[in-house]
């Protein structure tokens, strides 16, 4: 049986930051029927643990390309390593492409790797989204239920 896993990144006491975490918040909400839904801060190792056996992995994260806040990209990483501008500010350790990157290199890579970034508006300490990022969050939900049916 093929197995799908949803992992939402971020820092949530980083204002937009948290957009991927309440992504996958928010899909746990949905009937998602074979699909492990998980929040991460976005560390390396911890990512890969996750999607350790996976088939299809679907990451969400929070943005900073100077795109309008808000906006949804989404990325195929299976093959490619994502776009250097996409996830270039990172308030974790390792930017989501540089563990995509590492599993990569690792032969520790699912076949499947689809990445979806929101635009954040605002990354400073403090909880809760931007009007903007929350919107986001509701266009990746229904793109990733699109994705996953």
């Amino acid at each position: 049986m093929k197995r799908t896993v949803v992992i939402g990144v971020g820092n949530e006491f980083r204002g937009d930051d948290g957009a991927g975490r309440m992504t996958a918040r928010r899909l746990t909400e949905t009937d998602l029927r074979g699909v492990d839904i998980f929040e991460s801060s976005g560390e390396a190792l911890s990512l890969m643990q996750c999607w350790a056996d996976a088939d299809r992995v679907i990451l969400i994260d929070a943005s900073s390309t100077g795109l309008p806040p808000g906006t949804v990209q989404r990325f195929d990483a299976s093959q490619h390593p994502l776009p250097s501008r996409l996830f270039h500010t990172s308030t974790h350790a390792f930017s989501v492409a540089e563990a995509i990157e590492m599993a990569r290199s690792l032969t520790a890579l699912p076949p499947t790797v689809i990445v979806f970034g929101i635009e954040g508006a605002n990354f400073d300490h403090g909880t809760g989204l931007t009007p903007e990022a929350e919107g986001g969050v509701s266009k990746a939900l229904q793109h990733i239920l699109t994705e996953l049916s």
